[in-house]
């Protein structure tokens, strides 16, 4: 871990530095504003790391306000970056193959102030986008076929909703329009794929949050298993905040619901990182008694075989966001066999989650926010 943080402060700090200096540079018309600007450019980029760093010592207020600032800041990060290198490129061509009038070729401090004042207005427009999708909550229907087996049911009616990233972000509010969504479906079961929480216990009950989670209504209850960000708030923690709330949290367990079905759930890939090594999927299938349906719960889309070699009918997982954020999308596209959607790899069928929740800025412009009703038939 100490390592991935020098990498990311080293990242940070050189895309933050990119983005100061063409702020600064545009700001030579109106050299009065440059104070302000510092003290604004500071407070943006290093609010997030400040609340991490002491989210125990602040008062809540200012806690709650500098998260909101630091996580919005990540999504105005890339796309200042990427409309200038944009416009950094056609500098570039122009150079070579100059094409643009000389006010833009070689623009004075004027110029240089109205690009930089448009940039700035852009990015606000994508962002308000991004933030209006993300609070619209759909609900995808998918309707499958499993074997039958030798299960009494005809039919399971289930609803997830993987990512919600639960924290002063994902708040009680933006939880309660989740938990009345789901309540309307009127679902046998609650299944929820890892990345529940994103903060500490102590900030979560603050917030009221787990008090909304005991809400969540079904026939024979809620069943998560860990995901990357449970294991990075500390997962023991993690997982006595949902269980003390009403989500049973399967760690590289199994069990027989109803005597019709069994749920399997894994520890998340990213406590390796940790120490955390999880038990390879056929050790924990060696609990399983009956030839019953199998569902799974696994927070990461990767290495999808073993849930086929295993014989799964049903792989649930999350942990993409499909990208979240344009062009993002395409990237995780490039690195999982399937970034969201339905998949099927002989007699095991997958879903993967673009998520209900958002991972630091809450702005989703690849992906929406989704809870998925399942229709299993039984066949």
């Amino acid at each position: 871990m100490n390592i991935f943080f020098i990498v990311f402060i080293s990242i940070y700090t050189l895309i933050n530095s990119y983005i100061f200096i063409r702020g600064w540079q545009s700001l030579s018309y109106l050299p009065f504003l440059k104070p302000f600007y510092i003290i604004v450019f500071l407070l943006f980029s290093l609010s997030y790391i400040f609340i991490k760093i002491f989210s125990e010592k602040i008062p809540p207020f200012l806690h709650d306000s500098l998260l909101w600032i630091g996580s919005f800041w990540f999504a105005f990060l890339l796309y200042f970056v990427l409309i200038l290198l944009l416009i950094d490129f056609v500098r570039l061509i122009n150079h070579f193959v100059p094409f643009l009038p000389a006010s833009l070729s070689s623009p004075n401090n004027l110029t240089k102030l109205f690009l930089g004042l448009g940039s700035t207005i852009l990015v606000l427009l994508i962002c308000t986008a991004g933030f209006i999708n993300r609070a619209n909550i759909r609900i995808k229907t998918l309707e499958l076929t499993l074997p039958k087996k030798n299960s009494s049911l005809n039919e399971l009616n289930i609803a997830m909703f993987s990512d919600l990233h639960l924290s002063p972000i994902n708040d009680e509010d933006f939880l309660k329009k989740i938990i009345a969504k789901v309540n309307e479906l009127k679902a046998d079961i609650i299944l929820l794929p890892g990345d529940i929480v994103d903060d500490k216990p102590v900030i979560l009950n603050r917030n009221g949050i787990g008090s909304s989670l005991k809400q969540i209504e079904s026939k024979y209850g809620t069943f998560a298993c860990t995901g990357n960000h449970e294991f990075i708030n500390g997962a023991d923690n993690s997982v006595k905040f949902m269980e003390d709330n009403k989500i049973k949290v399967l760690r590289d367990s199994i069990i027989k619901i109803n005597d019709s079905f069994y749920i399997i759930g894994r520890e998340d890939r990213g406590g390796s990182f940790m120490g955390n090594m999880r038990k390879p999927l056929n050790e924990i299938l060696k609990n399983k008694t009956e030839n019953l349906p199998t569902i799974l719960l696994d927070h990461t889309p990767s290495g999808l075989n073993e849930a086929k070699e295993n014989m799964i009918d049903l792989q649930l997982s999350g942990h993409t966001h499909n990208g979240q954020m344009f062009p993002l999308n395409f990237i995780t596209g490039l690195i999982y066999e399937v970034s969201w959607g339905y998949l099927k790899k002989d007699d095991t069928q997958y879903y993967v989650s673009s998520g209900v929740g958002s991972w630091g800025p809450p702005v989703k412009l690849a992906s929406d926010a989704e809870i998925v009703n399942i229709r299993i038939k039984f066949n």
